[in-house]
């Protein structure tokens, strides 16, 4: 029997987290919750590719880097993001922003994955754009700023990265 079988017998298959997140500050925020992911079979999903090298040894993914105002860049990031989690099934989607992780979140929820949204610490004044409209479809959106928590959802556990 090999470990894989003998883990999957007894309840043991380690679960899969999708890590996603924008390049620049979301990509290094999303960094320092890696070892979170220890325990875990962990693809990292970033705009740039010049990152495979900070995940080293880990699964990696590059999807089309896109804005709101540019519909078919997003339309290709979402086809992209669509197929990553139709071949990883990830159990837990876990991003630190912007467009791709939303979409991975929105796409996430329809494959059953639990969904966590951790907001970028640069936002101070407000929720991002990206988080207020993730926060309507994530398990749980969480802010580093407590003044931020509260309303529709937003929770505050400390900072957390």
């Amino acid at each position: 029997m090999t470990d894989k079988t003998a883990k999957q017998q007894v309840g043991l298959q380690r679960k899969k987290v999708l890590a996603i997140a924008s390049r620049g500050g979301h990509w290094i925020q999303l960094l320092r919750l890696r070892p979170a992911f220890s325990d875990c079979d962990v693809m990292f999903v970033t705009t740039d590719p010049a990152y495979k090298t900070m995940v080293d040894g880990a699964k990696f993914c590059v999807v089309t880097e896109a804005t709101r105002f540019q519909k078919l860049k997003i339309l290709k990031m979402a086809a992209q993001m669509f197929w990553v989690i139709i071949r990883f099934r990830p159990n837990v989607v876990v991003t630190t922003g912007a467009a791709p992780g939303y979409i991975a979140i929105r796409l996430g929820k329809w494959f059953g994955a639990k969904t966590l949204w951790i907001d970028s610490i640069a936002n101070a004044e407000e929720l991002s754009l990206s988080g207020r409209l993730a926060s309507k479809y994530a398990d749980t959106t969480l802010t580093q700023w407590e003044h931020l928590s509260g309303s529709d959802g937003i929770d505050y556990h400390g900072a957390v990265i």
